[in-house]
């Protein structure tokens, strides 16, 4: 049955964080909630977590209230932290004995994600001594150590870089793979639109859009056209009166209105006899989608 928020709404004072947000989450994957500082995203994690108490709606795992000894859950916040002097394996250790885990069972995961992660070297060590990348990693470790069945992610990749970005992609890939139902929330974009087939955005704390993001996207017409040549085709692409959006090295990304204008320059192309490396009509990308329902 999975999870299920039903016209939930917080607020402060007389602010509202949170209007009357509505998803579902009935099969294992990544959900990606969406929006600007302050649109109520980390508001409506900490209510699925039973952080902070809701002031009307449901929210329900398998048909049950949204509690801990309902669900078995792994939280990874924005906020970063770990004890800075207390060695790794030592508060792994503790939070996967919290969580019910046997001493037995939790050694395993631990050394099992450390290996994945890389920081196998580490966990004899205090985190005030490493980087904050890898202190990153120790805190995801936390979140996963216990095989949660419900994972909350709250921008895991911001600090990253690309080498440890990848790890941790691949350390979700085999979560899914293993059924975790996993609520990624970021501001990076092209790592939700990767991962993720449905999503929801907020904006003031309402939703401005949800649903499955390939669905959306076919409701948009074509807006860009990715073009690589063996030659300088700038003049060809502005005489059929398209905008070059970027380029770089006889690489073009180019504003069209529709895939009609893109097949116009393609014939124009083939006309002037360029030989064409790479020809790709898109649909808007979910950064573009992003930044027209919440830009202004």
């Amino acid at each position: 049955m999975g999870l299920i928020v039903k016209d939930v709404n917080k607020s402060f004072g007389t602010k509202k964080v949170v209007d009357s947000i509505h998803f579902e989450i009935q099969k294992p994957g990544i959900y990606g909630l969406l929006g600007t500082n302050g649109a109520g995203k980390t508001t409506t994690l900490r209510m699925l977590l039973g952080i902070l108490k809701k002031d009307s709606g449901e929210i329900t795992w398998n048909g049950k209230e949204v509690q801990r000894k309902h669900v078995n859950f792994g939280y990874l916040p924005e906020e970063r932290g770990v004890y800075p002097k207390t060695k790794i394996h030592d508060q792994l250790m503790y939070f996967a004995r919290l969580k019910g885990m046997s001493k037995t069972k939790a050694e395993e995961n631990l050394v099992y994600w450390a290996k994945k992660l890389e920081v196998e070297q580490y966990l004899q060590m205090t985190p005030e001594k490493l980087s904050k990348g890898n202190q990153q990693k120790v805190q995801f470790i936390t979140a996963i150590l216990h095989d949660p069945e419900l994972l909350i992610l709250d921008e895991p990749f911001s600090g990253l870089d690309p080498v440890n970005t990848q790890l941790l992609k691949d350390v979700i890939i085999e979560l899914i793979q293993k059924g975790t139902y996993i609520i990624m929330s970021s501001h990076q974009m092209h790592s939700v639109e990767e991962f993720a087939s449905d999503v929801l955005i907020l904006n003031k704390g309402k939703t401005v859009l949800q649903g499955n993001l390939k669905q959306i996207k076919q409701t948009y017409a074509a807006n860009k056209l990715s073009l690589s040549t063996k030659q300088d085709v700038e003049h060809i692409i502005k005489q059929v009166g398209l905008e070059i959006y970027h380029s770089k090295n006889n690489e073009y990304i180019i504003n069209i209105s529709g895939e009609e204008e893109g097949y116009q320059l393609f014939d124009e192309l083939s006309k002037n006899h360029i030989q064409v490396e790479k020809f790709e009509i898109m649909k808007p990308s979910l950064h573009d989608i992003f930044i027209e329902k919440v830009g202004e």
